[in-house]
């Protein structure tokens, strides 16, 4: 339906360095799991926020994690995330965040 090509992290130091070897715009979303070894979610996102490339420090992530509680919730959105969306994937919910950034 999206027509999507989509890689993966197994650690937050991993998803960090993917987005740093990348040519700008390459990820449109990144959707991060928060409880990752290495360096969290929490951690990789600050650590993309601020790297020194504007177009890669703002990719747009969305946290992941089975944790949905307003306190998650904010603490997602203080490391720097764009959204939020609890495990397990509820389909809709993930059509709704995909559809907020790209058109069908």
């Amino acid at each position: 339906m999206w027509n999507m090509e989509v890689e993966y992290a197994v650690n937050g130091k991993e998803a960090v360095d993917k987005v740093m070897q990348v040519p700008e715009k390459y990820y449109d979303i990144i959707f991060m799991d928060v409880q990752m070894p290495i360096m969290n979610g929490y951690q990789a996102t600050h650590a993309i926020r601020h790297l020194a490339n504007p177009v890669q420090s703002s990719v747009p992530i969305i946290a992941m994690t089975a944790n949905a509680f307003e306190g998650d919730k904010m603490k997602a959105f203080d490391a720097g995330m764009n959204g939020f969306i609890s495990k397990p994937i509820d389909v809709d919910a993930l059509n709704k965040i995909l559809g907020d950034y790209f058109k069908e």
